[in-house]
């Protein structure tokens, strides 16, 4: 068997109404796997869902019932959990100066506590799986900070800390637990923030010049998800054409 194939194996896709959710979703459909679609959005998401012939669930990743229903669907659509990937919505951001009591509360509801509730809530069925996987699509940021995002520098490094413990936690099982950094993806927010300026200088900082594709951020979700990856456990990998420049 290919080890990149995922016949057999169910996920959950967290955020896959649109742009990178949707790439994940579509590379681990098109490997073979069963997926369950989860997406604030309603209508573009039961649009998305019938394309790909997979069961969604519209609801919002703050909130602990709409998760619960999301591994409850999951379950009663395939009888197990194999991979979970986190793909939830940041919060709004500030420089360090201006951050307030609110931004972090924000931040910690909406980047920390529901990866670590859903993770929660999908253990015990992971453990059942011969090859469990948890997913986290996180940022850059969390080995390099970004200017004027105070709240995401915080946190999705907070998030990336607790993944690389529970990694080292579950591993006895088969369990595998990474993080991917997406850098400049060109999703449809980031071509909005384009519009009427000029691109130019952004791309420069790119070592390969190009804004990356939701779809290459799914390829290589697609092969932690798979055998080829199972032996790369409590990992961050960048997704960026470079743009980071941390070593390590």
């Amino acid at each position: 068997m290919d080890p990149a194939r995922l016949d057999g194996r169910t996920a959950i896709v967290c955020g896959a109404s649109t742009g990178i959710g949707l790439g994940i979703a579509e590379a681990l459909r098109e490997a073979g796997a069963d997926i369950v679609m989860f997406a604030l959005d309603g209508e573009e998401l039961r649009r998305e869902a019938d394309r790909l012939g997979s069961p969604a669930l519209a609801g919002d990743f703050t909130d602990e019932r709409d998760l619960r229903a999301l591994v409850e669907l999951t379950l009663s659509a395939y009888g197990r959990i194999d991979v979970v990937v986190h793909n939830g919505a940041g919060a709004p951001d500030a420089s360090a100066t201006a951050t307030t009591e609110e931004l972090l509360r924000l931040g910690f509801e909406r980047m920390l506590v529901p990866t670590v509730k859903l993770t929660q809530l999908a253990l015990p069925h992971l453990k059942r799986s011969d090859a469990g996987r948890v997913i986290a699509i996180t940022s850059t940021s969390v080995r390099e900070p970004i200017p004027g995002m105070a709240t995401s520098n915080a946190f999705r490094p907070a998030t990336a800390g607790w993944l690389k413990m529970l990694s080292s936690e579950v591993g006895e099982f088969g369990i595998t637990v990474n993080s991917v950094g997406p850098g400049r993806i060109a999703t449809r927010t980031l071509l909005s923030f384009y519009e009427g300026r000029s691109r130019d200088q952004d791309l420069a900082e790119i070592p390969l010049r190009r804004f990356g594709t939701a779809r290459e951020v799914g390829e290589v979700v697609r092969f932690l998800a798979s055998d080829a990856g199972a032996y790369v456990n409590g990992a961050h990998i960048p997704v960026d054409g470079g743009l980071s420049r941390e070593l390590c």
